[in-house]
């Protein structure tokens, strides 16, 4: 037998026994001598029989950094988690570890036994594997499972949660287990609440202000158990603004901050455990869209949101703090002709008085959307041909859609971005 975090198999072995006796009385503690104890009382997740309050993040790396801000939890969506347990133990991060559910959008059946069979196993193989961990805080099974389906297409989606919620409280009456939704949709919760009733934790993702409402939201369809906000960002793509050709408007960093100063402040005031999305970097309707860090390691503004909230520190341990963006707009029509031109102007400042660098880039708008945070391509990129730190000239493209983007670096790991849609007809 192999055991990936070095416990005896005898142990193992009581571990899994006594949990299951337990399960009676609901999760309660069973683990080796440094494991954690986590149970849930009322609307309290409790670590070692202290209410705990798991701010942080979904992301795979730079951990340290993660837990310098004043977090305590990680949550991962369903990758293979042996080394990101190992990595969080190491940081001092407990872990949400999720398992992936498959999505009907994407064609998955809930009426084929066979397929659910298959998902179940692999379940209980994760399951099996790494319930002792002394890093794991709960399990979450599925991440917005009910997504772009009418009610009558989400039917099968709630008692598949609670199939897969029971599974993993027969293998592991040690932690607690947890379902995430895409907000709360009118009656979403109330579903989960009466058809799951093995989930201990509401997982919510939510974007913009409906930050605001989500925990009342919540509370009225009967939730009365711990909430915690599973993704948090300061605007979802399909909230935003458009042009007239249909492009989401993105916030700039300093505009994604102070909104996240608001919402985190509100959560912490609740007492509710918030993990602003994402900490790494990835392409989602653009590259900085949803990234707390830039492709080149830079950290961005909602990082230092979150370590004033928390009582932690930026990257780097140093106090840095980000570049600001004042001020970018273009100068006239963001739509003009071929062999037109186009002017934008940035105003940006450094709360350090560290000198920026400021770096233009124009990208193809994004034409393959994915849906849920569904893997995009990266779009074609362009040089900026004039572009000096306060302005940049944009022309000479063929016809299309396309963003120029902005990044102020303050050359100590903190940069801030922003960009503008602009169409050449």
């Amino acid at each position: 037998m192999t055991v990936r975090v070095g416990y005896a198999a005898v142990e193992r072995y009581c571990i899994r026994l006594v949990g299951t006796l337990l399960l009676g009385a609901g999760f309660a503690a069973a683990g080796p001598a440094d494991a954690s104890v986590v149970t849930v009382r009322g609307t309290d997740i409790l670590l070692d029989g202290v209410p705990l309050v798991g701010n942080g993040a979904s992301g795979l790396d730079r951990l340290t950094d993660l837990k310098a801000t004043g977090a305590s939890v990680l949550r991962t969506y369903g990758e293979e988690p042996g080394e990101i347990l190992d990595a969080a133990q190491r940081a001092g991060l407990k872990v949400v570890v999720g398992f992936w559910m498959e999505h009907p959008r994407r064609g998955f059946d809930y009426g084929n036994r066979q397929a659910v069979e298959a998902q179940l196993g692999e379940l209980r193989k994760m399951v099996e594997r790494y319930r002792t961990h002394p890093a794991l805080l709960a399990w979450a099974v599925g991440n917005e499972v009910e997504t772009e389906l009418t009610p009558d297409q989400a039917a099968p989606v709630w008692p598949a949660i609670e199939e897969a919620a029971r599974l993993v409280k027969t293998l592991d009456g040690a932690h607690p287990v947890m379902a995430v939704l895409a907000d709360t949709g009118t009656d979403k919760v109330a579903l989960l609440k009466q058809q799951a009733p093995s989930v201990d934790l509401l997982g919510l993702n939510v974007y913009g202000d409906s930050a605001l409402s989500i925990l009342a939201r919540a509370r009225s369809q009967g939730w009365t158990g711990p909430i915690l906000v599973t993704e948090l960002g300061a605007l979802g793509q399909w909230q935003a603004g458009k042009t007239p050709w249909g492009a989401p408007v993105e916030l700039t960093s300093t505009e994604k901050a102070d909104k996240m100063r608001r919402y985190l402040s509100g959560f912490a005031q609740a007492k509710v455990a918030a993990m602003p999305f994402y900490w790494g970097q990835k392409q989602e309707v653009t590259p900085t869209w949803h990234s707390l860090f830039l492709p080149t390691g830079e950290w961005t503004e909602p990082v230092e949101a979150m370590a004033e909230i928390w009582g932690g520190k930026t990257p780097g341990g140093t106090g840095n703090h980000a570049p600001r963006i004042l001020s970018l707009k273009l100068d006239g029509a963001a739509s003009f002709a071929p062999g037109a031109s186009a002017r934008a102007q940035l105003s940006a400042t450094d709360p350090d008085g560290d000198p920026l660098k400021v770096e233009w880039q124009i990208m193809a708008e994004q034409k393959v959307r994915g849906v849920g945070g569904d893997a995009e391509p990266v779009p074609p990129a362009f040089p900026v041909r004039n572009a000096g730190a306060t302005e940049a000239t944009i022309g000479d493209l063929e016809p299309g859609h396309y963003r120029l983007f902005v990044t102020v670096k303050d050359g100590r790991g903190a940069a801030a971005t922003g960009n503008l849609p602009f169409e050449v007809r």
